[in-house]
């Protein structure tokens, strides 16, 4: 079980997602849902992605949220903006790329009071793998090191 959870709400045309503790790949459908909402509003503006409390990110997590930056540009032509206050995870965004697809600060952002728990999703086993399988395609399309990391376990997922 996560000891994690993901917070959402949309203010405006700016839509904010709040990871707090420890996001992991049982919070990845949930999260793809809400990626696919945002880009299906007619009211976007921009994206606030908000790490101040999250403890440890997974890689499919972090694959989904460079889907959400490549989607971003694609759609509104604009690069959606991390906030992290925790050198660990700052550190691990610079060494995925994410510092040339996401506007990266380390103020933390007044947290609204509208933020909802987004649902938990149960996804068949054959779902989750997909997702899994796109997120990590899509890390290893930012720059070669991660192409290196995750050949071997792209690979294992396409062969099973």
């Amino acid at each position: 079980m996560s000891t994690g959870k993901i917070q959402f709400a949309e203010l405006d045309g700016t839509f904010v997602l709040k990871f707090v503790g420890e996001i992991r790949l049982t919070l990845c459908s949930a999260l793809d849902a809400t990626i696919e909402k945002i880009f299906s509003a007619l009211n976007f503006s921009s994206i606030v992605i908000d790490l101040t409390e999250s403890r440890s990110i997974d890689s499919t997590t972090l694959g989904l949220l460079a889907k959400l930056s490549i989607l971003s540009r694609q759609k509104v032509g604009l690069l959606p903006t991390v906030v992290t206050t925790h050198p660990d995870i700052t550190r691990l965004l610079s060494s995925m790329g994410f510092d040339q697809v996401f506007n990266i600060i380390d103020e933390p952002l007044p947290c609204p009071d509208c933020l909802s728990d987004l649902p938990v999703q149960d996804q068949s086993e054959e779902v989750v793998k997909s997702k899994v399988l796109e997120a990590h395609r899509i890390l290893m399309s930012l720059n070669e090191s991660n192409r290196e990391a995750f050949h071997d376990l792209v690979s294992a997922l396409e062969r099973s």
